[in-house]
């Protein structure tokens, strides 16, 4: 709803006394310029630069756009920018608490400001996955015939939560999550600035890195976790924001891990070698340590992918599609939630029968390769579709299996010199056990003879 004399008296009075607002608050930037991250969707001429005024467009006006990203990435950030810059009416609702009743009544104070006093609106919709299918419906007029310009900001894929009309009548623009480079000029720009900290303390490296590993990329969780340390260290006389301070004030210890170093590759080392040795609770820890310490999970789930075929293949033929579930998975949701998928995946790969006989069959099928074993292909299964193949003797004597009751026929596929050569020498673990029965019976029937 449009603010009454009450809050517009609060915020006025925020404005000019920001120091009883929270750090997030007081550093919220004032114009698109001043926005750290997100600068894919602030290039000139970009939707959110047409509607903070900077081009009007005519009758191509600045169109409604739909904010989806991570929490903390700057969705409300952006919008609070568009407000202050623009000189159009900016009205705010959160679907948190609103619902078509309220909608309607901006639309209506809507189109009163547009026809009387040639005022446009902008509509700002917060969480608005939380609308039902009614309540997005009632915003498709507005939009529709432009009586306000809609920015709504929704932390959930907009495919699966917002209807398609109101989709095809908007812009979707994906915000990515900040980077440790954003959040650090974020925080330096935080303790320096006269809104923020005044350069009352300082933040030390180790600190600061442990900062950016819990913010996970939110800059709200930086900013609030930062003055809470500032305010923690000012309290104790200190000049400097200690990594003990913050890890007290945070409660949570700094993990040893350097995301570009040692511990990057040990921890996954030692993550890789808990799952091959079956030890769920070790395997567990690790992934712990990762997820803590800010790993991309991403990493984490190709790091999965590899082990299930590396150190399990055909022991359990279903590790690999589950590894790959995960890893899709954790593309689409990310963290915090991808800590869930990634232990599931964690847990079912140390569970699994081992068996590296598929690591080791194209190891030793590449090692043949490489010194030259690799000998002409078997006339009979060249390819005998080109005119002119059948001259030259191609598909020539080649028996098609399907033809036969067993559906295999005793023909050479390999090159001459490797006709007898094995690689693949299955273990009986787990599902494995049946796949060493068929190898065998197979190359029975192939004739082949052991190498």
């Amino acid at each position: 709803m449009e603010p009454d004399l009450f809050t517009a008296a609060a915020e006025a009075r925020q404005e000019k006394d920001p120091s009883g607002s929270p750090l997030a608050v007081r550093m919220r930037p004032r114009v698109l310029d001043e926005v750290v991250g997100q600068q894919h969707l602030l290039k000139p001429g970009s939707p959110l630069r047409r509607l903070v005024g900077e081009s009007e467009g005519g009758p191509a006006g600045p169109s409604s756009v739909i904010l989806w990203g991570p929490p903390g990435t700057g969705k409300t950030t952006l919008a609070y920018v568009v407000s202050k810059a623009t000189d159009k009416r900016f009205v705010e609702l959160s679907a948190i608490t609103a619902g078509v009743k309220e909608v309607r009544a901006v639309i209506d104070g809507a189109r009163r400001a547009t026809g009387g006093f040639g005022k446009e609106t902008v509509l700002f919709l917060d969480e608005i996955h939380r609308f039902s299918k009614a309540q997005q419906d009632s915003l498709l007029p507005a939009v529709e015939n432009r009586w306000v310009t809609l920015i709504a900001a929704t932390t959930e894929n907009p495919y699966f939560s917002i209807i398609s009309p109101l989709l095809s009548r908007s812009l979707l623009l994906t915000l990515e999550p900040l980077t440790d480079d954003d959040l650090r000029a974020l925080l330096r720009r935080a303790v320096a600035d006269e809104r923020g900290l005044k350069s009352a303390v300082t933040l030390p490296e180790d600190a600061e890195k442990h900062l950016l590993r819990i913010a996970g990329g939110d800059a709200r969780r930086a900013l609030t976790a930062l003055e809470a340390a500032a305010g923690a260290a000012l309290d104790k006389g200190d000049a400097d924001i200690t990594l003990q301070t913050l890890e007290e004030t945070v409660d949570r210890a700094a993990v040893k891990y350097d995301r570009d170093g040692d511990q990057h590759y040990d921890v996954a080392s030692a993550l890789i070698k808990s799952i091959r040795g079956s030890d769920v609770d070790a395997a567990l820890h690790y992934l712990a340590r990762m997820i803590e310490a800010g790993e991309d999970p991403r990493f984490i789930a190709r790091r999965l992918m590899i082990s299930a075929s590396e150190d399990i293949g055909l022991a359990d033929p279903n590790a690999l599609p589950i590894a790959v579930a995960a890893a899709q998975a954790v593309a689409m949701i990310g963290f915090p939630e991808a800590a869930l998928t990634l232990s599931h995946a964690t847990i079912a790969l140390a569970l699994a029968p081992k068996s590296n006989a598929a690591t080791t069959a194209i190891g030793a099928a590449m090692e043949d390769v490489r010194k030259g074993h690799a000998g002409p292909v078997p006339m009979h299964l060249r390819d005998g579709h080109y005119k002119g193949a059948a001259k030259l003797g191609h598909a020539q004597g080649y028996v098609y299996p399907h033809d036969l009751p067993e559906g295999i026929a005793e023909q050479q596929y390999a090159p001459e010199e490797l006709k007898d050569r094995r690689y693949y020498e299955p273990t009986r673990h787990g599902a494995e056990a049946r796949y060493a029965d068929a190898v065998e019976w197979t190359r029975r029937h192939l004739g082949r003879k052991r190498s």
